[in-house]
C-alpha cells in the first residue's frame, strides 16, 4: 500500500528484456536507506518487489502483465522515475490509498502554465472515467493528485511547483504516456452496490434500523 507521495527521483540504470518479462535496475539513495530484499517499491506508480539490493541501486522483476499494462516497458537507461516506499502503519497518509496496481496508461493531452503552477489534462478510457470524480483523487505515474476538472474523455489536475520539482511530472509534456490508478474506494463501492445479494436479502430502512444505522 502506498500514498502517492513521491520520496525521491530514481534513475534507470539497466533494463534486461526476456522473451516475455524482464528486470529493471534503478539507481536510488534515500529510499534504500533501510531497504531489504522483498520490499515493495512503487516505480512510476507500479508496485514491484525488490529482488536484489546493492549500494545505491535495487533490481526488480517485471512481469509480462506489468509490461502490457504500464509504461515501464518504454523506459530507457538514464530515464528518471518516481519512487515511493510502501506505507508503514505509523506513517502520515499525505495522499490517498494507492495499491501500485496500474489500471491503464493515459495520455497527456493538454498543458497550461499558470505562473509557477500548471494545469495538466490527461485522456483516459471511458471504463476508467467512471471512477473519476471532481475533487477526488487519482494517481498519475505514482503521484497522488486532486482532480480539478472533468471532461468527456479525461480529467485535469493542477501541479504546484513543488510537485513539478520533486517528481517526473514537471518534465512531461503533451503526448507523454502516464500510468493511471483510479481511486480504490470507488471500485469497492461499485462492487458492493452491484454485487447480487442472496435471495430474500435487501438493504432497506428496516434493515438499517435493525442494525443500528437509524
Amino acid at each position: 500500500m502506498f500514498t502517492g507521495i513521491v520520496a525521491e527521483l530514481g534513475s534507470v540504470k539497466e533494463i534486461q528484456h526476456g522473451s516475455q518479462a524482464g528486470t529493471l535496475t534503478i539507481a536510488a539513495a534515500e529510499i534504500l536507506s533501510d531497504g531489504v530484499v522483498g520490499d515493495s517499491i512503487a516505480i512510476d506508480g507500479v508496485c514491484l518487489t525488490v529482488t536484489e539490493l546493492t549500494h545505491g541501486s535495487f533490481t526488480a522483476d517485471v512481469s509480462a502483465e506489468t509490461l502490457r499494462r504500464t509504461t515501464l516497458g518504454a523506459l530507457k537507461p538514464g530515464d528518471s522515475v518516481n519512487l515511493e516506499s510502501a506505507l508503514r502503519l505509523a506513517d502520515r497518509l499525505g495522499g490517498h490509498l494507492v495499491l501500485g496496481h496500474v489500471d491503464e496508461v493515459g495520455t497527456i493531452t493538454g498543458w497550461q502554465d499558470e505562473g509557477p503552477s500548471s494545469l495538466m489534462r490527461v485522456s483516459i478510457s471511458q471504463e476508467a472515467m467512471r471512477y473519476v470524480v471532481h475533487k477526488g483523487s487519482v494517481c498519475v505515474d505514482g503521484v497522488s493528485l486532486t482532480i480539478s476538472n472533468l471532461f468527456d474523455d479525461g480529467f485535469e489536475v493542477a501541479l504546484i511547483p513543488h510537485t513539478k520539482q520533486i517528481t517526473t511530472l514537471g518534465a512531461k509534456r503533451v503526448g507523454a504516456r502516464v500510468n493511471i490508478e483510479v481511486d480504490l474506494l470507488g471500485r469497492y463501492i461499485e462492487r458492493l452496490l452491484t454485487y447480487p445479494l442472496a435471495e430474500g436479502t435487501s438493504i432497506d430502512m428496516d434493515f438499517l434500523a435493525k442494525h443500528g444505522y437509524i
